[in-house]
C-alpha cells in the first residue's frame, strides 16, 4: 500500500529535526509542526485505503 510507504518516508524524515527542537532549535520545531500536518494528513490517507479495502471485501 503507497500511503503506508509514504507515511513512513515522512516519520523518517522528520526524526534529525526532532532532536534538534529538543535541543532548543526554534527552527528545527517549526518544521516538526510542518511536518506532523503532513504526517497527520498521510496517516488520514492510510485509515481511508483500510476502509476501502475491507468496504469491498
Amino acid at each position: 500500500m503507497q500511503a503506508y510507504e509514504d507515511l513512513k518516508t515522512l516519520i523518517a524524515e522528520i526524526e534529525a529535526d526532532v532532536n534538534k527542537a529538543e535541543g532548543g532549535n526554534k527552527a528545527a520545531g517549526t518544521r516538526v509542526r510542518k511536518q506532523m500536518q503532513d504526517i497527520k494528513k498521510a496517516s488520514q490517507a492510510v485509515r481511508n485505503c483500510i476502509l476501502e479495502i475491507r468496504s469491498t471485501s
